[in-house]
């Protein structure tokens, strides 16, 4: 796995861990036990930190950056799914960010709430927590609970648990 370090300060992997061979970790990022990174990700943490907290999963194509003085924070048990564009924000919790959506600087999702597909969330959003967020810009469409995000905010993390200590046991180069 490419994992460059920048000015002194290099990427952290938890032994536990996965990070696919294709993804590429910049500066000062921390993965912590059981999150995953999937194939052809950036983690770019050149100005501020990146930290991947436990059991969360950034899916494969997604690009995370931070600013000077802007960190990015990915909650325990959080998503990044395919192809999103996250930028010097946090993502709380247990929360989703869907297929190639981005949410930019320093916006704040809250825990368990989802992030449609294809969604811009603007600079310093506040979204609040356990709810489903949609559009261009992306604006509160009402609760997780009881609907299909509900199932998807608390099912994928586990499903990509799984998988990513099925990818640490067994891929072979």
């Amino acid at each position: 796995m490419p994992l460059y370090s920048l000015d002194g300060k290099s990427p952290s992997v938890h032994p536990e861990a996965f990070v696919a061979p294709t993804a590429c970790l910049i500066g000062d990022v921390t993965v912590e036990a059981g999150a995953s990174i999937w194939f052809n990700t950036v983690l770019r943490a050149d100005y501020a930190p990146i930290v991947i907290r436990a059991g969360a999963n950034i899916q494969d194509g997604s690009v995370l950056h931070s600013d000077p003085g802007m960190p990015v924070d990915i909650g325990e048990g959080a998503t990044v799914a395919h192809m999103c564009l996250v930028h010097s924000c946090t993502v709380g919790d247990g929360a989703l960010i869907g297929n190639h959506a981005t949410v930019l600087d320093g916006a704040s999702i809250g825990s368990r709430s989802m992030v449609a597909a294809g969604s811009l969330v603007l600079g310093g959003a506040q979204i609040p927590e356990d709810v489903l967020v949609m559009g261009s810009p992306a604006k509160v469409k009402g609760p997780v609970a009881g609907t299909p995000a509900e199932f998807l905010t608390k099912g994928v993390p586990a499903a990509y648990q799984a998988l990513g200590k099925r990818y640490l046991a067994g891929l072979d180069t």
